[in-house]
């Protein structure tokens, strides 16, 4: 049997860290057997369900690199299927109408509570299903009320639920729609969903659907309920810790490769490997051997994960994204020196894609009004080495990093003076800010015109300050 698995996210919000995870498990079962991994939509809490939440979920999915082979597939798109399953266990006897009223509900639950029960339905419309006028009735699942469900799953091993524990759960409500537990169970028939991966806040809801697939004379899927992700104080991972949502790490600088290798050894481990390529994980996933307890959430640690990428990956891949950040900043990442450049001169520098960006934005932007590090660099001592290197630097015919840090070197080898005495005004000039990567490689990348021009301005501010000593900025 081909494997067949699916990623069904509710359109109510953004694309959580932990449902990333979850589509990431069933994209790589998926893929390392040669099977399907369907989208699927479930958007029938129309209340909640919006245009935007799905183009979010698509948008963390593409980023992602998370590609589907069918869908995504919507289940507002398949109501009549819904209705016509819904009527055939009805005609069968395996479904009935239901014309409890709220209240009369309410009071049941009350009632079963002040008993220390455990609140259920109680069934009274199974037995005889009476017609009241003004009272739309929702329709019931009959579950067994003999015998136990046992859900063997993959990550928890055997649960086993009493039968008559189980309510008869509402499967088309009064107005019509389908409930969550229905359209699940038809969906994942009619798609021949062979594997369900999903959170283990699921696990209640599972015996309930395997016994309405045997009702509709189908097998049940395997199941693997996956633990929750924690924060690191050991509360449910939310906002509060920070970035929950997939596209927000897109837009903070991480490199998709890093978020996914950083969420699938999110209480999944091979060895004490700690990187993994895509192809990698493909190799050695296996549902199995997720861990049983939850696992926290640690930014630190994904963090080192994603500069890892930035510094190991290919410069072309990397400068794609970083162009989307230099955008991001009002700068055209075409107006300037090759990003590619760019990124093998920064990349051990950044810790992400943003921090890449503001560094590099004087590669393409003048360095206009007061330099915060000119004062302390850019002193009139230092004015005739630099008036000397600028004639130098003209002069050259080979403009690369090993020519010019020989020509630095023999510059300031000339006039006395330590490398690091000239290295550090030539980087204010050139960047405006005492912090850059190796000056020769600075300049290589930034180019002669850019480079001349700036230590011109430089040599300019210098001779300003001489001319008013009382100036203090340019």
């Amino acid at each position: 049997m081909i494997p067949c698995t699916r990623f069904a996210p509710s359109p109510t919000g953004y694309l959580h860290i932990g449902g990333a995870r979850t589509a990431l498990f069933s994209w790589l079962y998926a893929r390392k057997y040669g099977g399907r991994f369907i989208l699927r939509i479930e958007d029938t809490d129309r209340e909640r369900s919006t245009e935007e939440s799905v183009n979010a979920i698509l948008d963390g999915m593409a980023w992602l690199g998370l590609a589907h082979d069918l869908g995504p597939f919507y289940q507002t798109h398949r109501f009549d299927r819904y209705h016509a399953v819904a009527e055939a266990l009805l005609a069968q006897g395996k479904a009935y109408h239901c014309y409890c009223t709220k209240e009369e509900l309410e009071q049941m639950r009350n009632d079963q509570m002040s008993r220390k029960e455990k609140p259920r339905y109680d069934g009274r419309c199974s037995h005889h299903q009476k017609v009241r006028e003004g009272v739309s009735p929702v329709v019931r699942f009959r579950n067994p009320t003999e015998g136990a469900t046992v859900v063997d799953d993959l990550i928890h091993g055997p649960v086993v639920f009493q039968n008559d524990t189980l309510d008869d759960l509402i499967i088309v409500r009064s107005d019509g729609t389908p409930t969550y537990n229905f359209t699940v169970v038809v969906d994942d028939w009619d798609m021949g969903i062979t594997h369900v991966i999903r959170g283990d806040d699921h696990l209640n809801n599972t015996p309930r659907q395997i016994n309405l697939l045997r009702a509709l004379g189908a097998s049940p899927p395997a199941y693997a309920h996956v633990p929750m992700i924690l924060g690191e104080d050991g509360a449910r991972l939310s906002k509060r810790h920070g970035a929950v949502n997939v596209i927000s790490y897109h837009e903070n600088g991480y490199l998709p490769e890093a978020l996914l290798n950083y969420l699938v050894r999110l209480g999944w481990s091979h060895g004490d490997q700690e990187i993994f390529s895509l192809e990698e994980m493909i190799q050695f996933f296996e549902i199995r051997d997720v861990n049983l307890s939850s696992a926290a959430f640690n930014a630190e640690k994904l963090l080192w994960i994603n500069q890892h990428y930035l510094k190991s990956s290919d410069p072309k891949r990397v400068a794609e994204y970083l162009a989307y950040h230099l955008k991001k900043l009002g700068i055209d990442p075409t107006d300037g020196p090759v990003l590619t450049e760019i990124v093998v001169i920064q990349r051990e520098r950044s810790k992400t894609l943003v921090e890449m960006a503001v560094n590099s934005a004087f590669f393409f932007r003048d360095i206009d009004g007061y330099m915060p590090d000119a004062e302390k660099h850019l002193r009139p001592e230092i004015l005739p080495a630099l008036e000397a290197l600028r004639a130098r630097l003209m002069a050259l015919t080979d403009w690369c990093a090993e020519t010019l840090h020989a020509t630095i070197v023999q510059c300031a080898e000339d006039h006395h003076l330590k490398l690091g005495k000239l290295a550090q005004p030539i980087r204010v000039a050139v960047s405006g800010k005492a912090a850059s990567p190796p000056i020769d490689a600075t300049l290589a990348v930034l180019g002669r015109e850019r480079t001349l021009q700036r230590i011109d301005c430089a040599i300019e501010y210098i001779r300003v300050g001489l001319c008013d000593p009382m100036k203090s900025s340019p």
